[in-house]
C-alpha cells in the first residue's frame, strides 16, 4: 500500500430529489456541482450528479472516495470549499495519474494505493475519521476496460489478465489451473452463466492441448461451445465477468468496504453505492435493508424474542436510482447502473450476518450448476 497526499467539503446542499428513472427532476445541487467540476478527467462516472447529491456534500466535510479511478467523484466533492477527501484505488496506474490532482488540491486530497476493504484501517491510521460520507463506484473502470493489455475485455486481443492491481493470480492462472468444479462454480455464481458446467468442461479439455493465454482464445472457445443465439450479448460476456470478479475478489471487497464505511461514518453521514450488476446490487440492497430495519415489526416477533438492534442507517426516497435516458444514450455502459444510498444513525454498527456473508462467496459445490 502506498499513499500520495495532498488537505479539507460542508454548507449543506440540501436534500434534493435524485434524478434518473425515479421520475424526479434533476437536483438543483447536482446542477451546481456539475457547473463547478473540472472537465479534464478522461472518464466521467455513471450517475455522478445523483451520487454527489445523495452524498450531501457540505463545506468542510470529510469524505472517502473508495474508487478513485480518474477522480470524477473526488473532483465533484472538492468543488465544495474546504472539503477533504481520502481516495482509494488498487490500480497503481490510476494513483500515478491522480498525482496531478493531489498536487492541485494542496493538502485537501490524500490518494492511497489500496483496496477499499482496507479503508477503515487506512482512515484511522491517517486520523481521517469520523466521516461525513463514503462513495463507492463498483466494478471495472472504462479506462481499464478499454485497455486491451489489461485483459478485461474480449473485444480486442490481449493477455488473459484482469488483475486490477497487476499483482497476484491472473485470469489465465485460474482458467489453466482450477479444476472443473471450481471453474463451474465461478462461472455460475459470479457470472450467472447457465452453461457454466459445459464451458468449464471445455476449458479443461482444451487447455490440455494448449493453455489459454489471450482474451480472444477464451472468448472464441466459449462462443463455440455455448453460442448465445437468443441474444445480442456476446456468449463470453458472463464468463468474463465471473473471472474478473474471482481474480479481484470483488464481492468480498465490496462487503468489507461497506462494513468499514458503517464503522467510520458519523451520525448523519452518507453512504452512496453505485453498482453495475445484480450480484453487487444484491449485497448492497441486503446490507442496507438489514441496517435500515426494513421488514422488522413488533407483531412479527414471538413473545420473549429478542428485538433487533436499532437501525444503523436510514434509507429514504425511491431506490434504486437509475440513469436518466439522456445518460444511457450518451454512455450505453450506464444502462445497468443502480445507485443506493443511506444516512448513518447514532446506533452501533451491526455485526456481519452469515446470510449476507454467503452472498459474497462461492457456495458449497454440486448445488444448482447448469
Amino acid at each position: 500500500m502506498s499513499i500520495k497526499t495532498a488537505q479539507p467539503l460542508s454548507n449543506r446542499l440540501g436534500e434534493p430529489a435524485l434524478a434518473g428513472r425515479t421520475g424526479s427532476r434533476r437536483p438543483r445541487a447536482a446542477r451546481l456541482v456539475r457547473s463547478m467540476i473540472m472537465t479534464s478527467a478522461p472518464h466521467i462516472p455513471v450517475l455522478r450528479e445523483e451520487a454527489i447529491a445523495a452524498l450531501g456534500v457540505h463545506r468542510g466535510g470529510r469524505y472517502i472516495d473508495a474508487t478513485f479511478g480518474a477522480g470524477g467523484y473526488t473532483r465533484a466533492i472538492m468543488a465544495q470549499p474546504e472539503t477533504r477527501v481520502l481516495a482509494f484505488d488498487r490500480d497503481q496506474t490510476a494513483v500515478k495519474a491522480g498525482q496531478a490532482l493531489v498536487d492541485e488540491m494542496r493538502g485537501r486530497l490524500t490518494l492511497v494505493e489500496a483496496r477499499f476493504s482496507q479503508l477503515e484501517g487506512v482512515a484511522r491510521a491517517q486520523s481521517f475519521a469520523p466521516l461525513d460520507g463514503v462513495v463507492f463506484d463498483i466494478g471495472v473502470s472504462s479506462m481499464q476496460f478499454d485497455q486491451a493489455a489489461r485483459g478485461f475485455s474480449f473485444r480486442a486481443e490481449g493477455p488473459l489478465d484482469m488483475r486490477m492491481e497487476g499483482r497476484g493470480r491472473s485470469a489465465a492462472d485460474i482458467v489453466n489451473e482450477a479444476d472443473v468444479e471450481t471453474l463451474a462454480d465461478i462461472l455460475y455464481v459470479y457470472g450467472e452463466e447457465r452453461a457454466a458446467r459445459r464451458i468449464a468442461r471445455a476449458i479443461v479439455h482444451d487447455r490440455e492441448i494448449a493453455p489459454f493465454t489471450t482474451t480472444r482464445a477464451l472468448a472464441e472457445m466459449i462462443a463455440r461451445v455455448a453460442p448465445n443465439r437468443a441474444s445480442d450479448i456476446h456468449p463470453a460476456t458472463r464468463s468474463f465477468q465471473a473471472l474478473r470478479i474471482a481474480v479481484n475478489d470483488e464481492l468480498q471487497e465490496l462487503l468489507k468496504g461497506l462494513l468499514g464505511a458503517e464503522r467510520l461514518l458519523t451520525e448523519g453521514g452518507r453512504l452512496v453505492v453505485v453498482t453495475f450488476h445484480s450480484l453487487e446490487d444484491r449485497i448492497v440492497k441486503q446490507f442496507l435493508a438489514e441496517r435500515c430495519g426494513r421488514g422488522e415489526t413488533g407483531s412479527r416477533r414471538l413473545p420473549g424474542e429478542t428485538p433487533p438492534p436499532p437501525p444503523s442507517f436510514v434509507c429514504e426516497g425511491r431506490q434504486p436510482v437509475t440513469p436518466a435516458p439522456a445518460e444511457t444514450a450518451a454512455n450505453p455502459r450506464a444502462r445497468s447502473a443502480k445507485l443506493r444510498y443511506a444516512t448513518r444513525t447514532a446506533a452501533a454498527p451491526y455485526p456481519l450476518d452469515e446470510r449476507l456473508a454467503r452472498l459474497a462467496r462461492l457456495p458449497d459445490r454440486d448445488k444448482g450448476k447448469a
